[in-house]
């Protein structure tokens, strides 16, 4: 009996050591902002216990819900004590299996250079990334279905740390499905950015997952400053071309809003977009009238929808002859620029580079100030 009572309280002696070592993160510590200079949809926060927080406040368009996500060095999880109920997910950190949801993402992931470590997508036939193609064909990056209805055994299966999803509202029954198999899912809203730059920042939402805050800000700060060089060169220009955009369906004209990221890249080239004043962050819908009487003689057209020639054009509808840039074949677009499996390059790479979209079109508005550029998105119409 003796002998019982002294291990008994030697069991707890131990159990209570060992919850003295395990410490609860105070609700005042202290925390640092970390610089986000251009995106409006996220924030980071580092708080003295090397927890860091990342909060998200425009997942989707005219969002009301936002999310706040916990990321906690392995090292330091059996120590460290959350309240789950205040955060959306809790991650441990350095990440080694990822599975992502949108091609916009993985430029991202190369450029951190942690490609190797995502596991799963769905729709890989958009990817254009070669190095990630080749990971996809020897099977290293698996297949998941669609974003809206991912294969969630298959998912699973593959033991993610963690998703990164995107949602065109919070109703994502796949995602809860997933979250409830104990797998965290974070959003990525680098989509509702409204600049260029803005986009580009998103870079340092993936870079805490993996501890590589110090490369992002690099990198960005190279995309940046490249960015702001360009747009400086733009200025020297001594003629402002006009511009049309978009292209119909249906009955429908659709071309980007004034307030949008497509008319920003316009606007930092030094050309007219003849809907620049207006305020629409996404896309205005006008008939062929209206814009026939707006841009009949717009000199150039860019981004005539999914049309990669002239013949195209025509035998969709005999309106588009009647504007000047037709006929001059001052028309051009992304959407020859495909990758092996057809994926648009300028979806998924676009807006981590928005100083390779910027170049090309100061070389089309412009090309006396860059005389030299290869185009990299942006090619006439056949």
């Amino acid at each position: 009996m003796i002998k019982k009572g002294i291990i008994c309280a030697l069991l707890v002696l131990l159990a209570g050591c060992k919850q003295q070592n395990k410490i609860k993160l105070p609700e005042t510590s202290s925390t640092e902002n970390i610089s986000i200079a251009h995106a409006k949809g996220f924030r980071i926060e580092k708080s003295g216990n090397d927890i860091t927080l990342i909060k998200i406040s425009s997942p989707w368009p005219d969002a009301e819900a936002a999310f706040t996500y916990a990321l906690i060095p392995k090292d330091k999880m059996a120590s460290i004590t959350l309240n789950k109920d205040e955060y959306d997910a809790i991650v441990s950190i350095p990440v080694e299996r990822i599975v992502v949801t949108s091609t916009t993402h993985i430029p991202a992931l190369e450029s951190l250079g942690v490609l190797d470590r995502l596991v799963g997508f769905p729709d890989t036939k958009y990817i254009s990334s070669p190095r990630a193609r080749e990971r996809i064909e020897a099977e290293s990056i698996k297949e998941l279905g669609s974003n809206e209805s991912i294969n969630t055994e298959m998912t699973i299966a593959l033991n993610p740390e963690v998703i990164v999803g995107f949602a065109i509202n919070g109703q994502n029954k796949t995602y809860e499905t997933l979250q409830k198999s104990h797998i965290p899912v974070v959003y990525n809203g680098d989509w509702t950015e409204e600049t260029p730059l803005g986009k580009a920042e998103w870079i340092k939402f993936f870079a805490p997952f993996f501890q590589l805050e110090k490369k992002a800000d690099s990198l960005f700060a190279q995309i940046e400053t490249s960015y702001e060089n360009s747009k400086a060169l733009a200025t020297k220009a001594s003629k402002r071309p006009t511009v049309l955009s978009g292209a119909m369906y249906k009955d429908v004209w659709y071309l980007p809003g004034g307030g949008s990221w497509a008319a920003q890249f316009l606007k930092d080239a030094n050309a007219d977009y003849l809907w620049g004043t207006t305020t629409e962050t996404g896309s205005l819908s006008l008939s062929w009238e209206n814009v026939l009487e707006t841009a009949q003689h717009a000199d150039f057209w860019v981004s005539p929808s999914q049309f990669t020639s002239y013949k195209n054009m025509s035998e969709s509808s005999l309106h588009y002859q009647q504007f000047s840039s037709f006929q001059n074949k001052n028309i051009y677009t992304f959407s020859k620029t495909v990758g092996a499996t057809g994926g648009l390059l300028f979806y998924e790479l676009a807006p981590q580079r928005p100083d390779l979209v910027l170049n090309d079109l100061i070389h089309i508005f412009h090309p006396e100030l860059l005389p030299d550029h290869q185009p990299y998105f942006f090619k006439p119409l056949d």
